[in-house]
């Protein structure tokens, strides 16, 4: 299963005989780890029968990490998550990680770029590194969708991409006199039934531009 299992063994197994193999199981994240509730209980439901019980939503690389599974039990849990729940394997150790990502534009005004769909290619093409370590070392894949820098790719990978503004900012001078005449709901209407006083252009938008170029 290459980097999808962190064989853990007990050193003192006559001792305590229950936790001779604990291995630790790795599952993909999805881009920007959007799931449905049906998903992680079935992914729950995986694990109370074929492991401990415990997990880690997320480690640091971003995989959803089981933690505590005997050998017999690898081959069961991997054709259930790849067959029938359609997932695919996480990865650790010495080996390329599983690519991680902000929620980019799914969600977020801020972002630069579509973050999802550059982690989800790379996934992709990158599968055979992914699945049978070739590397002597981690190696990690982050993508932040802007500065803001909300999965620290610069902190957490080797390979860190960031979007940015591409040319010089532009602003559409009729949509600011809009949205201060109050046109368009500020915060995308997160202020409304509460009277937060007159419209400061200048606190509100000017003064929270992180290079001060506006």
């Amino acid at each position: 299963y290459g980097g999808g299992v962190v064989g853990r063994y007990s050193d003192h197994a006559e001792r305590f005989p229950a936790v001779t193999h604990f291995h630790t199981i790795r599952v993909n994240q999805p881009s920007a780890k959007y799931y449905t509730t049906k998903f992680l209980g079935d992914l729950c439901d995986l694990w109370d029968f074929r492991g401990s019980g415990l997990t880690n939503m997320h480690g640091a690389t971003g995989d959803l990490v089981f933690l505590g599974t005997t050998t017999p039990q690898l081959e069961e849990i991997y054709w259930t998550l790849t067959h029938d729940l359609d997932t695919d394997l996480g990865v650790s150790g010495g080996n390329l990680r599983t690519p991680a990502c902000c929620l980019g534009e799914s969600r977020c005004e801020w972002a630069c770029y579509d973050t999802q769909d550059v982690c989800h290619t790379l996934t992709q093409e990158y599968q055979d590194e992914l699945h049978r370590p070739a590397f002597p070392y981690k190696f990690k894949f982050k993508f932040d969708g802007c500065p803001n820098g909300c999965v620290a790719s610069i902190a957490r990978s080797d390979f860190s991409v960031i979007g940015t503004w591409k040319g010089d900012i532009k602003i559409d001078q009729d949509a600011v006199k809009g949205y201060v005449s109050g046109e368009f709901a500020p915060n995308g209407g997160a202020h409304s039934g509460r009277d937060w006083g007159k419209f400061d252009i200048e606190a509100e938008v000017i003064d929270l531009c992180p290079t001060g170029c506006m």
